[in-house]
Order: structure tokens, then sequence, then C-alpha cells
């Protein structure tokens, strides 16, 4: 009995993240939709309070409203700028180029953050951790081809820094992670995204059209549900185990591009995409090898790997 119970909930970990991966492929899909037509930091703002409200339901539901007071607000308002920065980035690229080939580019930022945590947290990363961010950002390269034919234009580098972006937000998520609860930390992003975005979207701001509310209203269920869904994942499982399947990100959005803009990223992004993904699901392997190994490789005086 007490086998089977780690192993169900590692189950429903595993189809919790799926499901939260399926939300937030649905929520930027209907992004680039709105990109059409809006501004990047105004569809940024439109995320952040669409989802907002559902969000704070979700707080109240779990009786959590008082953690929402009891926070670092420095680092929040950091992960709220970097937030705003990572969204109108994201979305400005997404207008630009396939969804495949904007996903496969902002996959490089799990190597990112691992590169990042050696200065800002302190970690040891090894050689062969350092081997996978360096793989993985030639990676990178191969599906930008600056040198080439390739998509290295604007909206390609504006992917990358909101791919920096995102991994700088998930090094003051690790910090906040210590101090304050998730629904702090999920209520106040999205309100700094709202406030933020939305201050500085005003001058251009956009008339909503009605034909676009459905849209809009798509936006925010599927990104607040995401959250929940993200939520449930990672209090089940173990982070190592259900983080590879972000990936599966891929599925989603190369079907969306065929039904709906019927376009495909061609082969050489296919390349580069398989190297991201391979290096980052490397990584994600070697850092739970060393997780497990922790207490023998401090006695042993050995760091990193």
């Amino acid at each position: 009995m007490s086998d089977r119970a780690p192993s169900t909930a590692a189950t429903q970990a595993g189809l919790w993240m799926l499901l939260a991966v399926f939300l937030f492929a649905l929520m930027d899909g209907g992004m680039k939709w709105l990109a059409a037509d809006y501004p990047p930091l105004q569809i940024a703002a439109l995320r952040g309070a669409t989802a907002l409200p559902l969000v704070f339901a979700w707080v109240l539901l779990r009786g959590r409203a008082r953690s929402l007071l009891r926070v670092h607000w420095r680092l929040h308002l950091a992960r709220g700028a970097l937030g705003i920065a990572m969204m109108a980035g994201f979305v400005y690229g997404l207008a630009r180029m396939p969804m495949t080939t904007a996903y496969a580019i902002v996959f490089v930022a799990p190597l990112m953050v691992t590169a990042l945590a050696v200065p800002l947290l302190r970690e040891r990363v090894g050689p062969r951790r350092w081997t996978a961010i360096v793989v993985g950002l030639v990676g990178v390269l191969v599906v930008l081809r600056p040198t080439g034919e390739g998509v290295a234009t604007l909206a390609g580098l504006v992917l990358v820094g909101a791919a920096f972006c995102y991994s700088l937000a998930a090094i003051t998520v690790r910090l906040l992670a210590q101090r304050d609860s998730t629904e702090a930390m999920v209520f106040w992003f999205l309100a700094l995204l709202a406030v933020g975005a939305g201050a500085l979207a005003l001058p251009g701001w956009q008339p909503l059209q009605r034909a676009d509310l459905a849209v809009v209203a798509v936006v925010g269920v599927a990104g607040a549900l995401g959250q929940v869904a993200l939520t449930h994942a990672f209090r089940l499982g173990e982070a190592s185990q259900i983080a590879p399947l972000e990936y599966s990100g891929l599925l989603w959005v190369v079907l969306l591009d065929l039904t709906v803009w019927q376009v495909l990223p061609d082969a050489m992004t296919w390349v580069g995409a398989a190297i991201i993904v391979a290096s980052g699901l490397y990584l994600l392997r070697r850092e739970r090898a060393v997780s497990a190994t922790a207490p023998a490789a401090t006695s042993a005086g050995e760091h990193g790997s």
C-alpha cells in the first residue's frame, strides 16, 4: 500500500503538469491571436488582469488570503518588472514567427536558470551541466542561424531576451519560495503584470473589439487554470520528474500552428529545437542525480557534476 501511494501521487502530478502545459499553450495561442491587433504591453496587461480575479477566488477557497500580505516586496517588484519585460518580449516574438519556433527559443530558459544560479544563488555547477548549457545555446544558434537565412531578426533576439528575463524571474521565485506562500507569488505576479504593463501600455492602448473578447477570456481563464494545475503538479510530484513534461508544449503549439495559422517551422528549426530539448532533459536528469547523491557527495568533499 505504501509503495502504491507515491506511485499514484506521481501519476497525478504528471497529469496535472500535462494539463498545465496544455492550458498555457492555449493561453499563448490566444495571445498570438491578439498580437495581430494589439501592442505587446497591452496584451501582457490583459493577461494579468483577466486571470487575477480567478486566482484571487482560488486563494480565498484555499483560505490563504492572509498570506498575500506577508510578503517580501522588493523581490516581488523585481519579479514583476522582469515578468513585464518577459511577457511583452514573448508576445512580440509570437506575433512575428510560428509558435513552434518561439517555443524552441524560449526553451533555453531552464539552461539559463542553471547558469545564472552560479553567480546569483552561489550554486555549484560542474562540467557536465556546463556542457549541457553550452550545447543548448548552440541549439538556439541553430534556430536563429545568425549568419544564414534564419530567423535572427529582431523578433528572434527579443525572444532570447524574454527567455533571459524569465530566467532571472525564476531565480527570484527560488528566493521567494523560501519566504512567501505560493498563493502570494502567483497573485502578486499577476497584479504587478496587470498594473505595470497596463500603465506602460496606456499611451498606445487600443480599444478592445467585441469579436476579441472571447479570446481575451480564453487567455485569462486558461492562464489562471494553468497556474492552479501547475501548483497541484509541483505539490504532488518532484520537480525533477515533472519538469521535463513542459516540453510536451511543443506538441500543442505545432497543432495550433497547423490548424490556426497553417504554418510550420523549417527543418533547421526542428534540429535546433531537438538540441535544446535534449540538453534540457539531460540537465534535469543530471540535477536529479546530483540531488539524490548530495549527502554522499558532500561528505566526500565533491560539489557539482
